[in-house]
């Protein structure tokens, strides 16, 4: 099976300018491609992950991947999908985050002896001449046509900054540079990047008369059509100091049934007969598919050994062994509000903190996490529901436990 048929199959293909062209270049490894990373935080995430998979995919065909940081975007801020304005960074800041994006990235991307490369669109941008990009480049523009699209359309009640509608034109003039210097001829992304990479192609052909393709990625939404790689706590990382390798492997141990075969399909490296196969299974079997999930993805991200100690201590703790033998604490009616408890609540209740502001601190430095997943919002609340659906483990440090239980 050639690599474009299994990105299809993978169900990672959303939209292409041109199918038969792209297919034949990716197939006979002649594509020279890009996807953009603007460092808006000083780690990488579950998005960037399905992208750096991507891209690890088309290296092993035979293609060449260029990673482009965006040192120059960044300080503008990509519009799509956002409903407010992005916070302003300063370059220091997005110089940092560059720097740890880049030894993220090595984890993924062989760079070695030409076969990938790292640029940063700082480089070009950063010393444009506004007259000169004006007339360059804006000539080829058309308000019309920018406003029409999604990524602009999607924030007329809240306003969009002039700032922000400049995104489409730097990032389309990233794909021309592109093009000139490395003869790069594709570019990926997400598929709220359409409009923008769609500009792209169409810099290149007026100004240079040349042919580049487009082609974005499916987003890795959940069965309810919300983006997956959220918490309620925050982003997952790719950082083990911000989401460690258990608590990584426990947010994909923990997709739902519905999920876990998407989730196989378009992130592992399995085979696909493989995946396949497990269509199949249902009932105990999706957890041991779950389990397949979260080692395989842990192992890329954070290395074998790691994805080994989080299985273990994942089985360790969950087995109903483990849950049987676990300090338990009960909540009734009288400890809800309305209906519902605050962890901080749970966490007094249990006996794992003598007060509520010591639970809030907890909450506060990171120290708090149930079933595996660390929660920091102050606010978290459970239903009588929620916490009898199956096994709720709170955890309040590295190895105090209690297995949380509700009775009327």
């Amino acid at each position: 099976m050639k690599i474009y048929e299994e990105l299809t199959r993978r169900g990672l293909i959303a939209q292409v300018t041109d199918e038969d062209r792209v297919r034949e270049f990716v197939d006979d490894g002649k594509a020279t491609f890009y996807i953009g990373f603007d460092p808006t935080a000083d780690s990488l995430h579950v998005g960037h992950f399905m992208a750096l998979c991507l891209m690890k995919r088309l290296q092993m065909a035979g293609n060449k991947p260029i990673a482009l940081l965006g040192g120059g975007t960044g300080m503008v801020g990509d519009p799509s999908g956002k409903t407010d304005m992005r916070k302003m960074l300063t370059k220091e800041t997005i110089d940092h985050n560059i720097e740890c994006f880049k030894k993220q990235m090595a984890r993924f991307i062989d760079f070695s002896d030409g076969k990938a490369l790292i640029v940063n669109n700082a480089d070009w941008l950063l010393g444009l001449n506004y007259v000169e990009l004006l007339r360059e480049v804006g000539a080829h523009f058309t308000v019309n046509r920018m406003l029409a699209a999604e990524c602009y359309k999607n924030r007329w009640d809240k306003g969009l900054s002039f700032l922000e509608f400049n995104y489409m034109i730097m990032q389309s003039y990233d794909f021309y540079t592109l093009y000139q210097k490395y003869g790069c001829n594709l570019q990926f992304g997400g598929d709220d990047q359409w409009s923008n990479m769609l500009a792209g192609t169409e810099l290149i052909r007026r100004k240079l008369q040349g042919d580049a393709d487009a082609m974005t990625i499916t987003l890795l939404l959940n069965s309810e059509g919300k983006k997956m790689g959220k918490t309620v706590s925050g982003a997952v990382w790719l950082d083990p100091n911000k989401t460690s390798p258990f608590e990584f492997y426990q947010y994909w141990r923990n997709v739902a049934d519905a999920d876990v075969l998407k989730c196989l399909r378009m992130l592992t490296f399995l085979p696909l007969e493989e995946i396949d196969d497990m269509d199949r299974w249902e009932g105990s079997q999706l957890n041991k598919a779950k389990e397949i999930l979260a080692f395989e993805l842990t192992k890329l991200v954070h290395g074998e050994e790691e994805a080994q100690k989080a299985q273990e201590s994942a089985r360790a703790l969950f087995s109903s062994g483990a849950a049987a033998n676990m300090p338990e604490s009960v909540i009734h009616t009288a400890d809800l509000t309305d209906g519902k408890i605050d962890l901080q609540g749970i966490l007094t209740v249990s006996g794992l903190c003598k007060s509520r502001s010591e639970a809030r601190r907890a909450i506060e430095q990171g120290g708090v996490a149930v079933n595996g997943e660390r929660i920091t919002d102050l606010k978290k609340f459970y239903e009588p529901e929620q916490i009898n659906k199956e096994d709720f483990v709170l955890r309040r440090g590295k190895k105090n436990y209690r297995k949380i239980r509700f009775e009327d």
